[in-house]
């Protein structure tokens, strides 16, 4: 599995938990190729949920998943250029492995509601910046706060997080004339592009549907903003 990961992908992993038929989608933070192994980083949503499940896994304990899925970031559009790798909340795990393995000049601004997280690793790979919406670390507000607030510049964005900071950086994009690639968040369910359960509105006719529509969890996740609604 480790071995044809790629940054931006994720598993689909499944309970164990009869109740919970459908798997849960959780995005790859880092591909280990040598040791064979898949680093996941999640949000606990609630008692009796599937990450809940997760979290009482002790090592050893087996689970099943399907996987690696999507089409992760393409590196190659955006080596040797200046990059944003903007993450949000727990749009920021997946943010990592990128930074490992793209090869270019990188800038990684991750937006936080209050705790922080992975904000030291990506020090080892990219100029880092932290917004947090208290204030209480890096600038407060948003992702384009602390953009706007230190001057920083791009040529190519990534990113990964909640729609609204997705919609604000395809605006952003746009007006800065940067190309803008986002990894969006929808509910899924079989992971494969089967069910249509994860369908965003698109510019541009979908074969398998027939209409404006993207499979969140087949055709991307990762999607130029210009192809997608938000």
């Amino acid at each position: 599995m480790a071995q044809n990961a790629r940054p931006g992908q994720f598993l689909s992993l499944y309970t164990g938990d009869g109740s919970k038929l459908l798997p849960r989608p959780i995005s790859i933070c880092e591909i280990d190729k040598e040791d064979s192994k898949i680093r996941l980083v999640y949000r606990v949503t609630g008692k009796n949920t599937g990450t809940e499940g997760f979290s009482r896994l002790k090592p050893g304990e087996k689970i099943e998943a399907l996987g690696p899925l999507g089409n992760g970031f393409p590196l190659e559009e955006a080596e040797g250029k200046k990059v944003f790798l903007i993450g949000g909340g727990i749009g920021i795990p997946p943010m990592l492995e990128t930074a490992k393995q793209l090869k270019a000049e990188k800038t990684a601004v991750l937006g936080y509601r209050d705790e922080l997280f992975l904000n030291d690793e990506f020090t080892r790979y990219a100029d880092v910046y932290v917004a947090t919406e208290d204030g209480s670390a890096g600038t407060k507000g948003n992702v384009l706060n602390a953009i706007c607030e230190r001057g920083l510049e791009a040529e190519v964005i990534f990113a990964c997080g909640p729609t609204p900071m997705l919609r604000a950086l395809k605006e952003y994009a746009a007006e800065k004339n940067i190309t803008c690639w986002i990894s969006m968040e929808e509910r899924m369910a079989c992971g494969i592009g089967a069910c249509l359960g994860c369908v965003c509105k698109s510019k541009e006719i979908d074969a398998h549907s027939l209409v404006h529509n993207k499979r969140v969890c087949k055709d991307g996740p990762v999607f130029l903003s210009t192809e997608v609604e938000l």
